[in-house]
C-alpha cells in the first residue's frame, strides 16, 4: 500500500503542480483488471458506437466485458515529456456517474492522494461494488512530485454476481475484409485471394433468375497450380459446400459444418465457439463454381474473427529482409490464432496445451498490450492439464510470466496450492529428481491433484516430433522443467508473502539443480545425457538445462559450442529453449542465422510454402498430419524482442526493464515494444568498431542497459558515452558494458574504442 500524504504536504505539491504541470499530462491506458477498453459494446461481435449506459435500451444480442471482482485492480500510464519521471503520488475517484466525477463528488470511492509509484495494479478500496451495475473512474498521478491533471473517464460494468477473483476478458471481435486479389479464372470460377489466412466466416451476394440455381464455395488454405488445393496433405483446411439460390438478388450466410474438433466433448475438451459468433473455419482463398454472373470483388465479404488485438501496438525493422518477413509471419499468427478467445494449439485439434499457451503467451506480449487471454488460458489450463510431464511443469512458468509482465499477484495468490502441485514433487526420489515411468505415485490421487483426467496418461514428451531422443525412466527435459519450476515458484511465494515458502522451494530448487549437473553431466564430454541409464547425447539435453537455468556458468561456453554446431535438430516448439540456450551461451550469430534462415527448418520455409500463419511443424515432411496455423510456430515473435532486441521486464509489471540487443551481424534493427507502462523503443546500428544506441522509455519505468562489445571494439579499451557525455568507471558483464538505473525518456548510447 501507498503512504496517503497529509493536507499541508498536498497543498505544497499543488503549489508546486501548477508550476510544472505542462510538462506532464494526464494519464492514459486506463484499465480495470487489466482490461483497458471496459467500455466497449459488440453487437455479434462488432464494435458498436453503444455507451454502457445505453445497451439498457437496445434490443439487439450485444457483448461487453464484465468485472467479476468486488475489489478490481486499477492501473494507468503515466505521461511525461521530461527525462528521469517517476510517479510520486496518485489519486482515483470512482463514482456510478461520470457528472459526479466531473464536479469532483465520487460517491464510491477517493482515495485521496496517495504516496506510491504503482500504476499497474491498484487495488479498489472504497464502497462495495453492486452487480449489473455501470462505474466510472478517473486517475490523476503526480509526476517527480508535481500532480498533473485528471485522466479521461473510463466505465466499467459489473457481472450479475461478484467474487473475490476471477479474471475479466473480452468477447470476441468481428472484422469484414474483401479479397485483396480477384480472378475469373478459364472454366468460369471465380476466385479470390484475401492475403492471408484466418479462422473466418463467409458472406456472398449472388443473384439468380429461379429456383434450382446452385453454386459451389470452395475455402482453402493453400493454393495448387494458382487454385485452391481440394486436397492438400496433412491436416492443411479445404472445404467445399454445396449453396442454393434464390431468385432475385440475395446475401447468403456461408455456415460452416461442425466437425470433429470443433464439437468434441470427451476429454481432451476441444474449445467451442461461442453462440454470438458461430462455427469458424481457416482460410485465405475462396472460388465460387458454377455462377456465370459477373461478379465483383465486393460480392464476397470474409468476416475474420479474433481476440481483440490492436494491430499498430508495436513495429520492428531490421536491415535482414528475411528476418523482417518472419517478424511479421510470427506476430500475425498471434492475432489470428485467438480466434477462440482461450490459447489452443491450432485447427487440428482446438485444444488447449500448457506449451503452447507458454510460448503464445510471450509472443502475445509482445505483439499487443493484451494481458487477460493469457491469463485465462492459463487458469483454464490448470484445471484442465494435459498429458506431458513437461508441460503440467510449464504451469508455473506461464504464473510467473504472468505477474512478471503484469505486476498483479493475484492470479498466483489465488491458485498457489495447485501451483504448488503443478511442480510434481511428489515424484521426486531421495536426490529430488522426478520420474513418471513405473513411478507408483502416478496414481488417481495425483491426477486430481493436477486436475489431468483419470483417462489420460501422463508421460515424458521432450518434443514434438523429436529426433535422437532416448528415453529412459529419468530423463533430463522434465527435469529442467522440474528445477525452473521451483525456482519460480520461490519467487512467487515471494511475492505472495509465504517467506517460509520462498525459501525452502529455492532450497529444493538448489538440491534438484546440483542432482542434474551430477547425474546427467558426463564430464568426460562436458555435455548433457538424455537420461540416467544412457549415454546418449542429443541438442534436447542440452538446450533444456542451458534455457532453463540448470546449467553452472563455467558450463556455458563449451556448451553453447557444441548446441551451436547442432542446428535446427529440433521442432519449433522445441526451438524456443533452442534460441533461448544459443543467446544464453554468447552465440548470438548462430541464433540469428537460425532465424533468418532459408533452409527447410525454418520459419521461412512456412511462407515459401505459402502458409501466412506458422505451421505445427517445419514442413510435411517432418509431420504427416501438421496444420497451417499452430501458434507454437511463432517463436521468433518473443526471441527477436526479448533476447535479439533484448527487451524484458526485470521487475514486476516493467518497473525495471533490461535492455541488452544482441546484434550479431545485424547492422540496424528498430523496435517498438508494448508494455503495460507504454511502449519502450529501441534501436541501433551497429558499424565496424561503434554501437550507437537510442532508447525511449516511458515515464515511471527504469531501465538497465547494456551495450555488446560488438566486432572492431577493443575490450580493454572500451569508451562509451551517454547523451553526449562520456561515462567514467564502466562495468563489464558478459560481453557488454553494463549502464544501471536509466530514467524514462529518450536517452543515446556510443560504444567505441578509445
Amino acid at each position: 500500500m501507498g503512504k496517503r500524504i497529509g493536507w499541508s504536504s498536498l497543498l505544497a505539491l499543488m503549489v508546486w503542480g501548477t508550476l510544472s504541470v505542462a510538462q506532464g499530462a494526464p494519464p492514459t491506458a486506463l484499465r480495470t483488471d487489466l482490461l483497458e477498453h471496459t467500455d466497449r459494446v459488440w453487437m455479434d461481435g462488432y464494435l458498436t458506437q453503444l455507451t454502457l449506459d445505453s445497451t439498457a435500451r437496445a434490443i439487439e444480442r450485444l457483448q461487453v466485458p464484465l468485472i467479476y471482482n468486488r475489489q478490481p485492480m486499477f492501473g494507468w500510464q503515466v505521461n511525461d515529456v521530461r527525462s528521469d519521471v517517476r510517479q510520486t503520488a496518485y489519486q482515483i475517484m470512482v463514482a456510478t456517474s461520470p457528472e459526479l466525477l466531473r464536479r469532483f463528488r465520487p460517491d464510491m470511492w477517493n482515495s485521496g492522494t496517495v504516496s506510491s509509484d504503482n500504476s499497474v495494479a491498484v487495488r479498489y478500496e472504497g464502497k462495495p461494488l453492486k452487480p449489473n451495475t455501470n462505474y466510472y473512474w478517473m486517475v490523476r498521478s503526480a509526476n517527480n512530485g508535481f500532480m498533473q491533471e485528471w485522466s479521461q473517464i473510463r466505465a466499467f460494468r459489473t457481472a450479475p454476481a461478484l467474487t473475490d477473483y476471477q479474471t475479466a476478458v473480452y468477447p470476441l471481435e468481428k472484422s469484414d475484409e474483401i479479397p485483396v486479389a480477384w480472378q475469373r479464372c478459364p472454366d468460369g470460377t471465380y476466385w479470390a485471394d484475401f492475403g492471408r489466412a484466418s479462422f473466418a466466416q463467409l458472406k456472398v451476394t449472388l443473384e439468380s433468375d429461379g429456383e434450382g440455381d446452385s453454386v459451389i464455395v470452395h475455402l482453402g488454405e493453400a493454393l495448387k497450380e494458382g487454385r485452391v488445393d481440394r486436397r492438400p496433405p496433412g491436416t492443411i483446411r479445404y472445404q467445399s459446400m454445396k449453396l442454393g439460390l434464390l431468385p432475385g438478388r440475395h446475401t447468403y450466410f456461408i455456415k460452416i459444418p461442425a466437425g470433429g474438433r470443433n464439437t468434441r466433448t470427451t476429454p481432451p475438451l476441444a474449445i467451442l465457439m461461442p453462440d454470438y459468433i458461430g462455427e469458424v473455419y481457416p482460410f485465405r482463398y475462396c472460388e465460387i463454381e458454377g455462377y456465370d454472373r459477373p461478379l465483383s470483388a465486393t460480392a464476397l465479404l470474409r468476416q475474420s474473427v479474433n481476440y481483440p488485438f490492436d494491430d499498430t501496438a508495436v513495429r520492428f525493422t531490421s536491415s535482414d529482409t528475411v528476418l523482417n518477413q518472419v517478424w511479421e509471419l510470427c506476430r500475425y499468427s498471434v492475432k489470428a490464432t485467438s480466434f477462440a478467445g482461450v490459447y489452443v494449439d491450432g485447427d487440428r485439434e482446438r485444444i488447449p496445451y500448457e506449451a503452447d499457451a507458454l510460448l503464445n503467451q510471450l509472443c502475445h506480449y509482445y505483439a499487443d498490450k493484451e494481458y487477460s487471454l493469457a491469463r485465462h488460458s492459463h487458469e483454464y489450463l490448470l484445471y484442465h492439464a494435459t498429458w506431458p510431464t513437461e508441460w503440467i511443469l510449464q504451469s508455473v512458468m506461464i504464473a510467473w510470466y504472468d505477474y512478471l509482465y503484469t505486476g498483479d499477484i493475484r492470479s498466483a495468490r489465488t491458485h498457489y496450492e495447485l501451483l504448488k502441485k503443478k511442480t510434481l514433487s511428489i515424484l521426486e526420489d531421495e536426490n529430488g529428481i522426478i520420474s513418471v515411468e513405473g513411478n507408483p505415485r502416478v496414481d488417481s490421487a495425483l491426477k486430481a491433484s493436477i486436475h489431468l483426467p483419470q483417462g489420460q496418461r501422463l508421460a515424458d514428451i521432450t518434443d514434438w516430433p523429436r529426433d535422437r531422443f532416448v528415453f529412459t525412466p529419468r530423463n533430463i527435459s522434465p527435469n529442467s522443467f522440474h528445477y525452473a519450476s521451483l525456482a519460480l515458484l520461490s519467487r512467487l511465494a515471494g511475492a505472495i508473502g509465504e517467506t517460509a515458502d520462498s525459501v525452502t522451494y529455492a532450497q529444493q530448487a538448489e538440491k534438484v539443480r546440483s542432482s542434474i549437473n551430477q547425474l546427467f553431466f558426463d564430464r568426460k564430454l562436458g555435455l548433457y545425457r538424455d537420461g540416467i541409464g544412457t549415454d546418449s547425447v542429443s541438442l534436447y539435453s542440452n538446450i533444456f538445462p542451458v534455457a532453463l537455468g540448470v546449467a553452472e556458468p563455467r558450463m556455458l561456453g563449451p556448451l553453447g559450442v557444441y548446441i551451436a554446431s547442432r542446428g535446427m535438430e529440433c521442432s519449433v516448439y522445441a526451438s524456443q529453449f533452442l534460441l533461448e540456450a544459443l543467446y544464453e551461451t554468447g552465440q548470438v550469430e548462430q541464433a540469428l542465422d537460425l532465424m533468418s534462415s532459408t533452409d527447410v527448418r525454418s520459419w521461412y520455409n512456412m511462407i515459401r510454402g505459402g502458409s501466412t500463419i506458422t505451421m505445427e511443424a517445419w514442413d510435411i515432411l517432418f509431420k504427416s498430419n501438421q496444420d497451417w496455423n499452430h501458434i507454437w510456430g511463432a517463436v521468433p515473435g518473443n526471441i527477436i524482442p526479448r533476447k535479439l532486441m533484448g527487451v524484458e521486464p526485470i521487475e514486476p509489471g516493467y518497473r525495471r526493464v533490461r535492455i541488452a540487443p544482441q546484434p550479431a551481424w545485424l547492422s540496424e534493427a528498430s523496435i517498438e515494444v508494448p508494455t503495460i507502462r507504454g511502449a519502450v523503443s529501441v534501436s541501433f546500428e551497429n558499424r565496424s568498431g561503434t554501437f550507437d544506441l537510442t532508447v525511449d522509455l516511458p515515464a515511471n519505468m527504469t531501465g538497465d542497459v547494456y551495450l555488446p562489445l560488438v566486432s572492431g571494439v577493443d575490450a580493454k579499451r572500451v569508451q562509451v558515452e551517454m547523451d553526449g557525455q562520456v561515462l567514467p568507471d564502466l562495468e563489464l558483464d558478459r560481453g557488454a558494458v553494463k549502464i544501471v538505473g536509466v530514467g524514462s525518456g529518450r536517452h543515446t548510447f556510443r560504444l567505441t574504442s578509445r
